[in-house]
């Protein structure tokens, strides 16, 4: 079963969210803070991180931070602060999802289902290699490499990259990828598909590609192939 970590200083949500996530038949491991989290991390393995970004000592962003640096596990960030700037620092530090409080623990494992589905669905597809420019996509290990440098990218940063490879030169709209992405049956705030492309273009930009992806004014993004 899916192991998930859930770090938050308040007792009252961590133990909100194991209760929702065991009823789902998911395994938990609560932590208050961040410190031991990075104990555990490497022995426990988990599939999946619920992180606060408020929390006394290291906070949630300078956590994720030191996650990133040897892990791509994906990340849910949740905060009381419902600000824009917290949410677009939080996933260009490699967050693959943002929940403000107070959220619905509903909609938490909805996300998760989905963030753990598309990536259990991607390990069961054959090896696939796509090829555009100066980068190739090797969908099963789910890896990009560029003139023969990984592409380092998170979770949803990959699920984006690879979609708008598969469908080269289409253009979609924000709504469409979001969809497409994060498969939600509602529509949250389409700024999340500009975070994105602003952190793969600005990858793609620090390793020199060739590739692009093209703004369609008024409409959307398409993979310059």
């Amino acid at each position: 079963m899916p192991h998930i970590f859930v770090v938050d200083d308040e007792k009252n949500i961590r133990d909100l969210i194991k209760k929702y996530l065991q009823k789902e038949g998911y395994r938990v491991t609560l932590f208050e803070e961040g410190t031991n989290l990075l104990k555990e991390i490497d022995r426990l393995k988990p599939d999946l991180i619920v992180l606060d970004i408020m929390m006394p000592g290291i906070d949630g962003l300078e956590l994720c931070k030191e996650i990133r640096k040897n892990n791509d596990i994906p990340i849910i960030f949740v905060s009381a602060k419902d600000e824009e700037v917290d949410r677009i620092v939080g996933l260009e530090l490699g967050g693959d999802d943002y929940l403000s409080k107070p959220f619905s623990p509903r909609e938490l494992v909805v996300r998760i289902k989905n963030i753990l589905r598309r990536i259990e669905k991607a390990k069961n597809i054959n090896e696939t290699i796509i090829e555009i420019k100066d980068v190739k996509i090797h969908t099963e290990r789910r890896f990009v490499e560029i003139n023969g440098k990984e592409l380092k990218l998170t979770t949803k940063e990959y699920d984006l990259f690879e979609y708008l490879a598969k469908n080269k030169n289409r253009p979609f709209t924000r709504d469409e990828l979001i969809d497409k992405i994060w498969g939600y049956d509602y529509i949250p705030d389409n700024r999340m598909i500009d975070d994105l492309v602003k952190r793969i273009r600005k990858k793609l930009k620090e390793m020199n590609s060739e590739l692009g992806i093209i703004t369609v004014w008024g409409y959307g993004y398409r993979m310059d192939g």
